[in-house]
């Protein structure tokens, strides 16, 4: 299963983005999936995550009511929509996936068996 995130650039503080994830190897439809964000020092944190059932999560403390997860089967791929970007969401966004996943192990990196090699976002003041 291979992973390819895309999406990322530079934008200023409160445009959007839409990261994407196309999952090769494997069709999307009974896989969890997470979007995840590291900056340079700092553990690799949560931003949302989708089940294969079309639950979401999304870390209420950074991305609630910006940041939005959605899949495309069809197209075996899976989005995050970031609006009102801000200087925080800077960072290396990372994909990540596993059959089968369940709701409440969206947010553990532990619990995913593949990553993409990530997409840079930089949002600029």
């Amino acid at each position: 299963v291979q992973l390819q995130a895309s999406g990322g650039g530079l934008v200023q503080v409160g445009g959007s983005l839409r990261l994407s994830c196309a999952v090769s190897g494997r069709t999307v439809r009974r896989s969890g999936f997470g979007w995840f964000r590291q900056t340079q020092g700092k553990e690799r944190e949560f931003v949302a995550g989708i089940t294969w059932s079309g639950s979401t999560s999304v870390n209420t403390d950074s991305a609630k009511g910006r940041f939005t997860i959605s899949r495309d089967n069809a197209k075996n791929t899976v989005y995050l929509q970031m609006n009102s970007l801000e200087l925080e969401d800077t960072a290396v966004y990372y994909c990540a996936a596993r059959a089968g996943i369940i709701y409440s192990s969206l947010g553990v990196p532990s619990a995913y068996d593949y990553w993409g090699q990530g997409t840079e976002v930089t949002v600029s003041s």
